[in-house]
C-alpha cells in the first residue's frame, strides 16, 4: 500500500550542446562533468525538424563500460557497427546497446528531410559486467506496450520500455524485461502522454533513483502542497525517500518519460565514450582502441521487425 510520495529535490535543466559531427541536442543529467544520477551518466533529447541540425549524424565511434538507450519519437536513423551489424530504428522504437568490452558503431539519418526528434540515456554497468562481450536488441515500435490510464483520473496514456505497469487488474511489462537477460540496475522507462489536468501515480523501488523529464508541456510532482512544477526541458530529480510518484499535467497537458533504477554506488571515471570504476581502467580502454583490442570480441545482436 502507498503511503509516501516522493517529491521534487532539484531540477537539471537542459542545455543546448551538439555532439557527433555536429548534431545539435539538450543535454539535461551529464551535462556537466560529474553530474550524474547513479545509475544514470547522460539523458540527451534531440528534436528538430532542420536537417541541417541532424543531418551529419553520429559517424563511427567507440563505447565502452555501459549502456545506450535510444528512443525514436519521429524520423529515422540507421546504426552500424564494426562487425556489420545493421538495424534501422523508427519512430517508436527503440535500440538497447550493451557496450560492455568494447563497439564501434555508427548512428546516422535514414532521411534528409523531416523531424528528427527523440532522446539517448546512458546507463552505467556494475564492474562485474564492464567487460562482458557487446550485446544489441533493436524494439520495434509494435513491441512496446501502450496503457489506456483511467478516465478518472484525467485519461492518457504510458508506454512501457522498461519496468512493469500496472492500472486496475491489468499489468503490462516492457520488452526489456526477460528472464534470459536480467539487468542489474532494474530499469524503469516509461513515456507518459498525460491531457490536461490529468493524474498518474506509480509505485518506484525503495532506493532507486528516480527522474522526470518533460519533453511537452509541463507537469507538477507530488500531492498537496508539497507538489512542484516540472518545467518543459528539464529533467526533475525526485527524493529517495517515498514508495510512489504522482505527476498532475499542466493546462496544456503534458509529455514526459519516467526513469528509474538501482543505484551502482561504485566509482565513476569517465573519458568521453568509455565509462569505468578507475583511471588505470579508462586508460586502458584507451590502448584497446587504438590497437584495435576494444572491438576484437565479437557483438551479437538480438534483432525484431519494425513498424
Amino acid at each position: 500500500m502507498n503511503t509516501q510520495a516522493r517529491t521534487l529535490a532539484r531540477l537539471i535543466h537542459s542545455v543546448e550542446t551538439s555532439d557527433g559531427a555536429g548534431v545539435k541536442l539538450r543535454r539535461s543529467i551529464g551535462s556537466q562533468r560529474g553530474l550524474y544520477l547513479d545509475p544514470f551518466l547522460m539523458l540527451d533529447e534531440f528534436g528538430t525538424e532542420n536537417p541541417d541540425d541532424y543531418i551529419a549524424g553520429f559517424p563511427p565511434h567507440p563505447h565502452r563500460g555501459f549502456e545506450t538507450v535510444t528512443y525514436m519519437l519521429d524520423g529515422r536513423m540507421q546504426h552500424q557497427d564494426h562487425l556489420g551489424n545493421v538495424g534501422d530504428l523508427g519512430p517508436g522504437g527503440v535500440q538497447w546497446m550493451t557496450a560492455g568490452r568494447g563497439v564501434v558503431h555508427s548512428e546516422m539519418p535514414l532521411q534528409e528531410s523531416g523531424r528528427m526528434r527523440g532522446f539517448q540515456l546512458w546507463l552505467n554497468l556494475p564492474a562485474k559486467e564492464k567487460m562482458k562481450p557487446a550485446w544489441y536488441r533493436d524494439i520495434g515500435a509494435t513491441e512496446i506496450p501502450s496503457i489506456g490510464l483511467p478516465a478518472a483520473s484525467g485519461g492518457g496514456t504510458v508506454k512501457v520500455i522498461s519496468g512493469t505497469v500496472t492500472v486496475g487488474e491489468l499489468s503490462l511489462s516492457g520488452p526489456m524485461n526477460t528472464p534470459e537477460r536480467p539487468l542489474s540496475t532494474d530499469p524503469l522507462y516509461l513515456d507518459l502522454h498525460l491531457p490536461a489536468g490529468a493524474r498518474f501515480e506509480h509505485a518506484l523501488p525503495a532506493g532507486h533513483a528516480a527522474f522526470a523529464y518533460a519533453y511537452e508541456g509541463e507537469a507538477k510532482i507530488g500531492e498537496g502542497d508539497a507538489a512542484r512544477a516540472l518545467p518543459h526541458q528539464s529533467a526533475g530529480v525526485l527524493t529517495d525517500d517515498g514508495d510512489h510518484v504522482v505527476f498532475t499535467a499542466g493546462a496544456e497537458g503534458a509529455r514526459l518519460i519516467l526513469v528509474a533504477g538501482k543505484p551502482l554506488r561504485e566509482p565513476i571515471v569517465q573519458y568521453g565514450p568509455f565509462v569505468m570504476n578507475t583511471r588505470e581502467e579508462i586508460e586502458q580502454a584507451i590502448r584497446d582502441y587504438q590497437s584495435g583490442e576494444l572491438v576484437s570480441a565479437q557483438a551479437p545482436r538480438e534483432s525484431r521487425p519494425h513498424a
